[in-house]
């Protein structure tokens, strides 16, 4: 970032640069120098409307250090939904600003730190300005919408009815815990929305950015489908009241069950057609609600201190009276659903809808202060008419009345009255013996309507409870879903993601849920879909209190609400409760709901959407690693617990796909492994910023387990050595070093060859065990991409792969720039069926040389391979050798039960073999004694002749490993140890002799001669 850019007539150093930048969904912020004193300019169409008077053509003033390093301010932390839009210069332009003003040059810097953008601050200014989305404000966006949405047909048709059952203790009760329930969860939904910014989707947004897309992709496809439903029986409910409505003026279309649907259709398509309207008549209609339900609720209040008439005492209504309030007290439970449970279940659905206002978030204009304020003031005012309909009602109302003037007249009360009525000179003793009472608290859904002032007042109450609440599951089911779809997280469903007009209206989810809900009205019978519509909200009430406690638990420096009267504990409580009344209310919806949900979650746990919202889980899973990984600190190491922690000099990992591959086969889900990228520093400058991103990307794409550790030093050894001390955390700590075989060495610089030899050393001087991997092909697949070879790993490239190469190849950043969709397969994810793993276990360095075998065969691809252990001995004690080594490898119970002695390890090697090897060091010989100034890395006479049997002892090896290992999947070898006073160069030319001429990998491994195989218990 902060890229020069020379310019005649360069800046007066005394003249301040003017600095515009704006931000916008086009594109990122743009800077730009005039000279002329320091201004900015903000404007950023993402904004709310208070947020753009406290901004737009606002000064903005540069800080004291630097007339480019900025004060701090809104529009630099601002971006939109799916991208950010940062604002700040960078560091490098900041650093090189002094040194740009005094040289005369433009500083032109963009988020990127590329290339820069021109002004156009004059240019947005002269476009006609948009015609700003409809937006609500706290009371008609949420607290209105959410009483509507809880004010439902029960309130009018169930709820006196539930009084007469349970009594006016218990039905408090009921109303209280019910209102405990979703207040607790008005508490978190406050907590999580004051959390940043909502942007859109409602509960779906809310869930989904707390506990992640694995937990919020789910429960907001669910929560679509429940307010469609939703919608569906609010849509039944008005209609059965209707046609029972036409019943009393004796109009009937077809019958009953066909009037219904029929009604419903016909409503639902009213519905939809106000909605596609747009949001503002939608708000105009729930307002013409808000008012008839108001006027509702006062011609009731008003009906109940009217003295009652003849007409009314014969349906039980006696007016406010000390008796009737006594009586009604105590419950009186009458058929199969007379229990405290499940007049609980009847009236709950009636408790929600407080989610009305979250489920529009994105139509608000202040979410933060909106949502806590609008949803827990209704809750509170819903509450108080429940408690205070009910309690009027049951002190008005008796149980049982025949509704027969006759039973009301003055000498009717004999002796054997039966029933409250009595009292009040009602005589309902008839129909309370029969049990044939039609009317009374106990009898009827038309009690509110009786007592109220004028009984279709009530009626007009009971549409626009029903209607309220229908079009609003019907405007909040495509919000949520619109939302889901342009996450991208379920496949299919990304062409409800569209929007139209102003307000991003989801025109497609609307006739989506419209075509859903009629499908359920068209079915008429929706009783069990009540009970899972029930279930399906309370399984959401439960994620959010789950969210508000997991953010809290979890400490995450995010969490900041500006809510805060809220508890973790009793969000963690709410959640449990609203889990338990699932199975109560209903135990099989329950377990429908509960296996929809684990179905959908699998499905994203399968595929790991590529979406990062900075969800408590991730803080979570930070916390429980931090926890794991300092307590196991305290723990002493135990032979028994060693694991090969590998510390892999690869450079890219994608330039050496082999060398990755196998060390995974044996460290995946067992042990650690870090890959270490040395990157010199002449390559520093070029390396692209998203490199890491990139490699780590490649690694997860090829189910790679594995860290990414990039180095930057000036030589192989160095960077090296630093990875070796700095590597790892606490216990989390590599203890062995894995590396490529240097295949080029022959064409190598003395220097190169020694830093690798060197680093070797610096291994087994930092007590780490040690593999080296050799591939006949190569390791290095970078000349197929166009991608450089990274000169830590390879210094020099031979002579026939730089002919290969094209030499108008342009410099590389070392990383493919198809990222991700370049995976060459290597031999080490090939099924290896029946081939051999022979194992060479030379020198006994604690075991390593089994141990890494035994890894390799509990894999998939090696399971079916067998591992023969070869053994150096002599003819004469051959056979105890073999018994001896077979009875150590059942002690490690290893399974290995294959054991060759190798007898004629000491004979001489073949001539042309020994040739070959003599013509390998050839070129680094120094035939005469050397010379003051001649370079020491050369192999001297004396030196060659003193190592000469080791140097045939390895040419034998390689001979009998050839003949034993034709057919072998994979041959590990004991690795010998550098002497100090050998050459690097001759050590070279022994490891290339010992693996030479095989056709398949072959794995040096030395241990630090420390014990990592054990057969003792403890």
């Amino acid at each position: 970032m902060g890229q020069l850019t020379s310019k005649r007539g360069g800046l007066d150093p005394g003249v301040v640069p003017n600095v515009h930048f704006s931000t916008s969904d086009e594109g990122p912020p743009r800077y730009s120098s005039h000279g002329i004193p320091p201004t900015i300019v903000v404007s950023d169409v993402e904004l709310s409307a208070s947020e753009r008077r406290g901004s737009r053509a606002e000064l903005r003033r540069s800080s004291v250090y630097s007339t480019l390093d900025l004060v701090p301010q809104l529009g630099h932390y601002t971006r939109t939904l799916h991208q950010q839009t940062g604002s700040r210069p960078s560091l490098e332009a900041l650093r090189r600003a002094f040194q740009a003003k005094e040289a005369g040059i433009e500083v032109t810097t963009t988020d990127s730190g590329v290339s820069s953008l021109p002004d156009s601050g004059t240019e947005e200014s002269k476009a006609p300005p948009k015609k700003a989305p409809a937006r609500f404000g706290w009371f008609i966006g949420v607290m209105m919408r959410c009483m509507l949405n809880i004010w439902g047909v029960i309130l009018f048709l169930r709820l006196t009815l539930i009084t007469s059952q349970a009594g006016i203790v218990l039905t408090c009760v009921i109303i209280l815990l019910s209102v405990m329930v979703t207040t607790i969860t008005g508490l978190s939904i406050s907590a999580i929305a004051t959390n940043g910014r909502v942007i859109s989707g409602g509960t779906y947004f809310m869930i989904s950015r707390s506990l992640g897309p694995e937990i919020g992709a789910p429960i907001g496809m669910l929560f679509s489908f429940a307010n469609a439903l939703a919608c569906a029986l609010n849509t039944v409910g008005f209609s059965e009241v209707v046609r029972d409505l036409m019943r009393e003026f004796d109009v009937v279309i077809v019958d009953d069950l066909n009037d219904v649907r029929i009604v419903g259709v016909i409503t639902v398509t009213i519905l939809l057609l106000i909605s596609l309207a747009g949001m503002e008549w939608e708000s105009k209609t729930q307002i013409l609600f808000f008012i008839i339900l108001l006027v509702s609720f006062a011609n009731y209040l008003v009906g109940t201190i009217i003295p009652p008439t003849k007409e009314k005492q014969a349906q039980g209504i006696f007016g406010y009276n000390s008796e009737i309030f006594i009586a009604n007290l105590k419950p009186d439970w009458r058929g199969p659903d007379g229990s405290f449970f499940r007049m609980f279940s009847i009236f709950f659905p009636a408790a929600t809808g407080i989610l009305s206002g979250v489920n529009i978030c994105g139509d608000l204009k202040d979410p933060a202060t909106a949502i806590p304020k609008g949803t827990l003031g209704a809750i509170f005012w819903t509450t108080v008419s429940y408690l205070a309909i009910s309690i009027t009602a049951a002190s008005c109302v008796v149980r049982d009345a025949s509704g027969n003037i006759g039973d009301v007249l003055t000498g009717n009360i004999t002796g054997d009255c039966v029933g409250l009525g009595c009292n009040f000179g009602g005589n309902f003793t008839e129909c309370i013996v029969s049990q044939s009472c039609h009317y009374g608290l106990a009898n009827t859904t038309k009690t509110l309507g009786q007592l109220s002032g004028w009984y279709y007042l009530i009626t007009a109450g009971v549409f626009a409870a029903s209607l309220s609440s229908a079009l609003g599951f019907l405007v909040s089911a495509p919000k949520i879903f619109q939302c889901l779809c342009k996450d991208k997280i379920y496949p299919y469903i990304g062409v409800f993601a569209k929007g139209y007009g102003k307000n991003n209206e989801p025109l497609r989810a609307y006739i989506l849920c419209f075509i859903i809900a009629v499908a359920f009205i068209l079915i008429g019978e929706l009783n069990t879909i009540a009970a899972l519509n029930s279930n399906l909200f309370m399984c959401s009430y439960s994620l959010i209190n789950f969210s508000c406690f997991h953010a809290s638990f979890t400490n995450s420096p995010g969490w900041r609400p500006e809510f805060h009267y809220y508890s973790k504990w009793i969000a963690l409580f709410g959640a449990v409760v609203a889990v338990v009344l699932m199975f109560l209310f209903t135990w099989w919806a329950a377990l429908f709901t509960i296996s929809v949900l684990i179905l959908l979650c699998l499905y994203i746990n399968y595929n790991k959407p590529k979406v990062n919202w900075g969800s408590s889980v991730q803080a979570g899973s930070y916390n429980m690693a931090l926890s794991a990984s300092v307590a196991l600190s305290g723990v002493e190491d135990h032979v028994k617990n060693f694991r090969p922690q590998c510390l892999v000099l690869t450079g890219p990992p994608n330039q050496r796909p082999a060398l990755v591959d196998f060390v995974d086969s044996f460290t995946k889900h067992a042990s650690l492994m870090i890959c270490g990228d040395i990157i010199m520093d002449q390559d520093r400058q070029t390396r692209p910023k998203d490199a890491t991103d990139r490699l780590v990307k490649w690694m997860n794409k090829r189910k790679v387990r594995s860290f990414y550790s990039p180095f930057t030093a000036d030589s192989l050894r160095v960077g090296a050595r630093h990875l070796l001390q700095a590597s790892g955390l606490g216990k989390l700590k590599p203890n062995t070093l894995v590396l490529g075989f240097k295949s080029n060495w022959r064409d190598s610089s003395p220097e190169s060859i020694d830093d690798y030899i060197t680093t070797i050393n610096d291994t087994f001087d930092s007590n780490y065990c040690l593999c080296i991997l050799r591939m006949m092909e190569g390791l290095d697949t970078s000349d197929q991409f166009d991608f450089e070879v990274n000169q830590g790993f390879e210094p020099e490239e031979s002579v026939e792969k730089e002919d290969q190469q094209s030499s108008e190849k342009e410099p590389s950043d070392n990383i493919s720039d198809k990222g991700t969709s370049d995976q060459i397969k290597t031999v080490f994810q090939n099924d290896q069926g029946k081939k051999t793993i022979d194992v060479y276990w030379i020198a006994d360095d604690g075991g390593l040389t089994l141990l890494v075998p035994y890894l390799l065969t509990r894999r998939k691809h090696w399971s079916r391979s067998k591992v023969r252990v070869f053994i150096v001995g002599d003819e004469q004690n051959m056979e105890e050798s073999r018994n001896e080594m077979l009875a150590l490898l059942k002690r490690f119970r290893l399974d290995f039960n294959e054991v060759t002695v190798m007898t004629d390890s000491k004979k001489r090697p073949k001539a042309k073999n020994l040739d070959r090897f003599v013509d390998s060091v050839a070129p680094f010989r120094l035939y005469d004694e050397p010379h003051e100034g001649v370079a020491s890395s050369k192999i001297s006479d004396k030196e060659f002749e003193a190592f000469r049997q080791k140097s045939e002892t390895k040419v034998r090896l390689n001979e009998i490993i050839r003949r034993n290992s034709i057919y072998a999947g994979l041959v590990v070898v004991s690795l010998p140890v550098p002497h100090s006073d050998c050459t690097s160069a001759l050590y070279m030319a022994w490891l290339d002799t010992l693996t030479y001429g095989l056709h398949c990998p072959v794995v040096l491994i030395r241990g630090n001669q420390e014990e990592v195989l054990t057969f003792y218990c403890q």
